[in-house]
């Protein structure tokens, strides 16, 4: 029978998955499984070890939520059952989490825990809106209250005469539905009706959204705009400094959620500059790159890098090439020293780094990032009789092998890697495209179009591309909005390089214009 497993009860921060701590990141990774809801950003959960297993706890529309003595029991069993758990919470388990709860049930069964806290939404929210809670001249000090009871329960848990004016900052988690009430309470127990107020909406997310107002108004301004939970309501003078301290908000991708469908190993630098101008990118891999597997291919390559020093031109497309042609390179033992005489051209600027990274400077770039830039640039130095080498994935374009044997040289193609469909599925993903979550779509490869699609009819989808067009699609080049086109998907916007920073800028302008 197996031991007993560990459960760690962790806050998950308020929304941005940027906002977890370190050791919480550590434990989603380490878990066997994690029980999550709602509050809980669900990109974090794409750090689970392969084989684990997730379990949602939260509400949803086709069934009742499970009751928290449920909860209480579905992490002791898994314990039980020897797994090592994580419970993971929005904000900080300790703040309104009835983390006492579920570690007391563990307590009573000999099981070990460990409660890791994280960034409570009660700071971290009013932060994303521009309102320090505390303020050396306007507030010294602050209350977090629950407001996510009823009228008669609140009452009882709540000393109004006590906490009106206890401190400068008044901070009401869960309390939309009861604004109204509360701010009555507060007026009527002595804060002054022009009392400033604001309320912060899914505050760290691509939805934030802040409504100001005064506790005299407040519940007229939430009923006017039909402002809906979860918020963090914010009461007292500190809301005023929110004209000065507003960041977020600026930011150029604020507000839009990105679908990243890069491979996870190509995936880093696209996600941190969409993170950096305010954006929320949701990584979806629909790519995977892999060594290929049948033997005559492998047999083939082999014998083309046993021929190296024949070879007049080598040209790269990708930077998957480059990183693949040299794990051939390694595991045939062969020299790179043997290409002294070729000339090696690379298409498109991260190409080039990647060659610059393994020590190899190529031939200038041209000025159209794509085989047929290469083409101008160097084709009236292409001579019949030279041998080219390709080094190219299993689904990389014909038209430079068949432009350089038109021109008469010798092509030896080399397949380094193939382009696989990941296996699993997300079914987040399609939730928020059906809902209008995802707000921008970035396509880096015709193959990304291509197994995005596949992907989603995998899923259940009949026609993609419907989901698809409800947000606003960028492709990295003419030949991905080519293929997206083909699909059925109606591109808002094509790079003007075919780089990632102007990708990015393409999406700056999206959301410009969309303002």
């Amino acid at each position: 029978m197996a031991g007993k497993g560990k459960v760690y009860l962790v806050g998950a921060g308020p929304g941005d998955a940027r906002l977890i701590t370190v050791k919480g990141l550590q434990c989603i990774e380490q878990a066997d499984v994690v029980v999550y809801d709602r509050l809980a950003n669900p990109s974090l959960l794409k750090r689970m070890k392969p084989g684990a297993d997730k379990i949602y706890v939260g509400k949803r529309p086709d069934r009742h939520t499970m009751k928290q003595d449920e909860i209480n029991r579905l992490l002791a069993d898994l314990a039980l059952q020897g797994k090592n758990v994580v419970r993971l919470k929005g904000g900080d388990p300790t703040i309104f989490g009835r983390v006492g709860e579920e570690a007391g049930l563990l307590r009573q069964h000999g099981i070990s825990f460990e409660i890791v806290p994280g960034v409570t939404s009660a700071i971290a929210v009013p932060a994303y809106a521009g309102i320090p809670v505390t303020h050396r001249e306007l507030a010294s000090s602050l209350s977090i209250i629950t407001g996510h009871e009823s009228p008669d329960k609140l009452d009882h848990s709540i000393k109004w005469d006590k906490v009106t004016q206890a401190t400068g900052t008044l901070i009401f988690m869960m309390g939309v539905a009861k604004i109204g009430y509360i701010s009555r309470q507060l007026i009527e127990h002595g804060r002054p009706p022009e009392t400033p107020v604001a309320l912060i909406r899914w505050g760290t997310r691509a939805e934030q959204e802040t409504l100001t107002g005064t506790l005299a108004d407040i519940e007229e301004k939430v009923a006017q705009a039909d402002f809906q939970p979860p918020a963090v309501i914010v009461v007292g003078e500190a809301v005023l400094q929110r004209g000065a301290l507003s960041w977020a908000e600026e930011l150029p991708l604020f507000g839009r959620r990105v679908l990243v469908t890069r491979s996870r190993s190509q995936a880093s630098q696209l996600v941190r500059r969409i993170e950096e101008l305010g954006g929320e990118p949701y990584e979806c891999p629909v790519i995977e790159t892999v060594m290929p597997r049948d033997e005559e291919t492998l047999r083939h390559n082999r014998q083309a890098l046993a021929g190296l020093s024949g070879y007049d031109w080598l040209f790269f497309t990708s930077v998957n090439g480059v990183d693949f042609f040299f794990r051939h390179l390694i595991e045939a033992g062969a020299d790179i020293r043997s290409l002294h005489k070729a000339r090696i051209a690379a298409v498109g600027p991260a190409t080039r780094e990647a060659l610059k990274a393994k020590g190899i400077v190529a031939e200038d770039l041209p000025e159209r990032f794509q085989a047929e830039g290469l083409a101008e640039l160097l084709g009236s130095e292409w001579k019949p009789g030279q041998k080219a080498l390709l080094p190219r994935g299993n689904l990389a374009r014909s038209w430079l092998p068949e432009t350089l044997v038109e021109q008469g040289l010798e092509v030896t193609e080399m397949k380094v890697y193939e382009t696989v469909l990941p296996e699993e599925n997300d079914d987040e993903l399609i939730t928020l495209l059906e809902e209008g979550g995802i707000h921008m779509i970035s396509f880096t490869s015709s193959s990304t179009v291509t197994n995005l699609i596949a992907m989603l009819r995998r899923m259940g989808l009949s026609d993609p591309a419907e989901v698809l067009n409800k947000s606003a699609i960028a492709c990295i080049g003419p030949v991905t909005a080519q293929t997206a086109k083909a699909a059925g998907l109606r591109v808002a916007a094509v790079a003007e390089q075919a780089t990632l920073d102007s990708l990015v800028d393409e999406l700056c302008e999206i959301n410009h214009k969309s303002q």
